[in-house]
């Protein structure tokens, strides 16, 4: 997909991943909304601030019809509680359902028809190493991510034939807000990983492993389980 010219869409763009994303894509030449539950404080030059919260059905209506132009959707917004998923709270487990999974589910449903309507483009999942990889104490957040993983290639294939891509980004940790805690040596750039989806997207890849560390974990998903 050239992005030049695109008509984008991110979610949870105020910050993080999602502020990068959005920021690549106006130096690309992209038309960009900038979507955040709070439009007030997206603060980037050069994108349209939209309000969009992922996990409000009517908001998201709301946003599509208002950004009736686009041909690129990246779902993008996430949380991470640190709920593991036995002795966590069930509350807990079900808001990171709601905002991993039914967000970007109900977000590409209603963003499907417009990018179709507009010549078709593309959809990009912003998923994780996690998806992959699914340790206890991270169990809901792993569990959402796994979900969306098989969400991306679900609708990958239902959405080819009305010429929308759908792509997935997986990456470990990232220097955001959400790894705060984790050390400096162990997170990548969140300005590289905004750079690898970009190209991932304008060659089509369904697959993009912004770091070594998703890449190795990847290539074990055949070997035997530890049963612990």
């Amino acid at each position: 997909m050239e992005l030049k010219d695109a008509v984008a869409v991110v979610t949870g763009a105020n910050r993080g991943l999602g502020r990068h994303l959005a920021a690549q894509l106006v130096e690309r030449g992209a038309t960009v909304y900038a979507a955040a539950r709070r439009p007030e404080t997206v603060d980037l030059p050069g994108v349209i601030p939209l309000r969009l919260d992922v996990t409000d059905e009517e908001s998201i209506r709301a946003a599509a019809t208002a950004a009736s132009d686009a041909t690129l959707l990246v779902n993008n917004a996430g949380i991470s509680t640190g709920t593991p998923l036995i002795a966590g709270s069930t509350e807990a487990v079900r808001l990171e359902m709601e905002v991993n999974f039914f967000g970007p589910l109900a977000a590409t449903r209603a963003f499907a028809p417009v990018i179709e309507s507009n010549g078709g483009g593309a959809v990009l999942n912003v998923l994780s190493v996690l998806s992959w990889l699914h340790p206890a104490g991270l169990g809901s957040y792993a569990a959402t991510k796994a979900a969306a993983w098989a969400q991306t290639n679900a609708a990958r294939e239902e959405l080819a034939p009305r010429g929308i891509t759908v792509s997935g980004l997986y990456v470990g940790y990232m220097d955001t807000d959400m790894a705060a805690g984790v050390p400096d040596d162990q997170k990548t750039d969140p300005a590289e990983v905004a750079a690898h989806a970009l190209a991932g997207i304008e060659t089509g890849l369904p697959e993009i492993l912004a770091d070594d560390t998703t890449r190795y974990v990847k290539q074990g998903l055949a070997a035997p389980l530890n049963a612990g």
